[in-house]
């Protein structure tokens, strides 16, 4: 009850604070590309339950349908400003709206498409007790995803056989040790590896 008090206020707050920057972000996606500026994807949450995903374009329209489900290295299928989207995580934004519609947390295991989860469906029973989140120790661990697939000569290869088991050991850890303090750490954890980065 406590987490979804503060997944609550925190997500309407960052989405009030939030609304200049989510505006301007929205209309120089627009202006860089054709296609909608918010970009929907089947994720499956707590339970196994599917829901829409939602996050701001990053690459061009229909990118789903001509290319693989994973990005590695410099895709040319990322826009402009999609790159630094993704660079400043920018990009993850709007999933502020799942967490105030309930389908996500702040902090929690980053959902996977429904393909993944099949191959790795123990591994998501027990990660999937909980709401998947913006954020969790896998996000901070693989916060440059992109450039640790781009060093295997097949990506999603690499991804399926050693970055997404690394990734669910990491989110059944955060499982064992939840609570709203460990959730405040990983918060500040994530805010320093971008402003790092």
């Amino acid at each position: 009850m406590l987490k979804r008090t503060f997944d609550i206020v925190a997500s309407a707050a960052g989405l009030v604070i939030l609304l200049p920057l989510l505006l301007i972000v929205a209309v120089l996606i627009k202006i860089d590309s054709s296609g909608p500026a918010l970009f929907r994807q089947k994720r499956i949450g707590r339970n196994f339950v599917p829901f829409d995903l939602y996050k701001f374009r990053s690459m061009v329209a229909d990118a789903s349908h001509v290319g693989p489900a994973i990005t590695a290295g410099h895709d040319p299928r990322i826009t402009r400003i999609g790159g630094v989207l993704r660079k400043s995580k920018i990009d993850e934004l709007p999933q502020l709206l799942n967490v105030l519609k309930g389908d996500m947390s702040i902090v929690g295991p980053r959902p996977e498409v429904a393909r993944y989860v099949e191959l790795f469906k123990d591994d998501f029973a027990v990660v999937l007790t909980v709401k998947p989140g913006i954020t969790d120790y896998s996000s901070i661990r693989y916060r440059d995803e992109q450039s640790v697939l781009a060093s295997y000569a097949d990506p999603e290869a690499g991804y399926v056989n050693e970055v997404l088991p690394a990734k669910l050991a990491l989110s059944k850890q955060y499982v064992r040790d939840r609570n709203l303090l460990v959730d405040l750490c990983t918060i500040f954890r994530t805010m320093y590896a971008i402003v790092l980065r």
